[in-house]
């Protein structure tokens, strides 16, 4: 296993909810069903929103493409049953990953009460 790249992300959690409150589509446009339900059963909690929205972010920084030939939906973070962020592609990220041979993409999610912070790990296929 090697290491591609890594990314680190911050986001102001009331600009999150700034977000929300104004645009009632907001979520849907960058997240997918999946995590909107999460989001719901976390009370649509702002710090948690902040918290994918920076690691889709990192991830994006981690793959070393930043938001091209994909969008912020084909990354999907949800929890396991301990909470930890674990991250599913979709789509055309799916595809950028099969051709960079990435066997995992590790993200790390944390906030305090006013920023969200992720940082993510994309690991490859040894070549």
């Amino acid at each position: 296993m090697n290491i591609l790249d890594i990314g680190i992300d911050i986001v102001e959690i009331g600009r999150i909810k700034q977000y929300m409150n104004k645009n009632e589509n907001f979520l849907k446009k960058l997240f997918t069903e999946n995590e909107i339900e999460l989001f719901k059963s976390k009370g649509y909690a702002s710090q948690t929103v902040a918290g994918n929205f920076a690691a889709k972010e990192a991830i994006s920084k981690s793959l070393g493409l930043g938001i091209r030939g994909y969008n912020l939906k084909d990354i999907e973070i949800l929890r396991d049953e301990l909470g930890k962020p674990i991250v599913i592609t979709h789509n055309n990220l799916e595809e950028i990953c099969r051709n960079y041979n990435v066997l995992e993409i590790k993200v790390s999610i944390s906030h305090g009460q006013d920023y969200a912070i992720a940082n993510a790990m994309t690991i490859i296929r040894e070549k």
